[in-house]
C-alpha cells in the first residue's frame, strides 16, 4: 500500500502543477496573470485581471485536475478499503501542487477550486453544503475570500460529521481546510480591518473597490 499511497501523493502534485490561470494567461493573454492584481495564480485574480472571457476554463482546468487526482487515489487506494481516504489525499496532493508549484516557482494559487471539486468528487453533498455556504457569505458581502474561508471550514466540518470514526479522513479534511485558511491569513487581515477587495462577478465591468 505504501508504494500507491507514493504514487497517489507524486502523481497527484504534478497534476497540480497544471494551473489554469497560468496557463490561459500565458496562452491566451500572452502574460503571466500572477504580475497583476494581488499576484495570486488563481480564478478571482485571473477574472480580475482578463474578465469573463475564459474565466471559466480556469475553472474546469483546476477542476479537472483535482478530480483526476480524486480518482486516482480511489483507485489506487480502494483495494485496500479506503477509497474515501485515497480520493481525500489525492484532493491534497493535487492541491499543494497548485499552491506550491515546483514546475511555476512555488508560486501558485490557493485552491479552492481544487477543494471545491475534491469535495464534489468524493461526496456531492458536501460538495452543495460548501457552495451554499459560500453563496451566503458571498453574495450579501461580494467578499469572495470570506466565502472561501468559511467554504473550507465548512468542508472539514462536513467530513467529520459525515464520516464518523473515519481518523484519517478527519486528517485530511481538516489538513485541506487549514491550508485553505491559512493562504488566506492576509485577507483574514484586511476582512478585520475593513478593507478586503469585494469582486462583483456578475458585472459587465468590475468596479474598483
Amino acid at each position: 500500500m505504501a508504494v500507491s499511497i507514493l504514487l497517489v501523493c507524486v502523481l497527484g502534485y504534478l497534476l497540480g502543477n497544471i494551473n489554469g490561470a497560468v496557463l490561459l494567461s500565458k496562452l491566451v493573454e500572452k502574460d503571466d496573470v500572477r504580475r497583476h492584481g494581488s499576484g495570486n495564480a488563481g480564478f478571482t485574480n485571473f477574472f480580475r485581471s482578463y474578465g469573463k472571457a475564459n474565466s471559466l476554463f480556469v475553472i474546469l482546468i483546476d477542476g479537472l485536475k483535482a478530480a483526476a487526482a480524486c480518482l486516482l487515489g480511489s483507485w489506487l487506494l480502494g483495494k485496500y478499503g479506503y477509497r474515501t481516504e485515497g480520493m481525500l489525499l489525492g484532493g491534497l496532493a493535487v492541491t499543494l501542487g497548485h499552491d506550491f508549484p515546483a514546475l511555476l516557482g512555488f508560486h501558485g494559487g490557493k485552491g479552492i477550486v481544487c477543494g471545491f471539486a475534491a469535495a464534489l468528487t468524493t461526496d456531492w453533498r458536501i460538495a452543495l453544503i460548501m457552495l451554499l455556504v459560500f453563496c451566503l457569505a458571498y453574495f450579501p458581502t461580494k467578499y469572495v475570500s470570506l466565502g472561501s474561508i468559511l467554504g473550507s471550514v465548512c468542508f472539514f466540518v462536513c467530513f467529520a460529521l459525515f464520516y464518523p470514526g473515519r481518523p484519517f479522513v478527519l486528517i485530511l479534511s481538516g489538513v485541506l481546510a487549514a491550508l485553505a485558511v491559512f493562504l488566506h491569513r492576509e485577507n483574514i487581515r484586511r476582512l478585520i480591518k475593513g478593507q478586503e477587495r469585494k469582486t462583483d462577478f456578475f458585472r459587465k465591468k468590475e468596479e474598483k473597490q
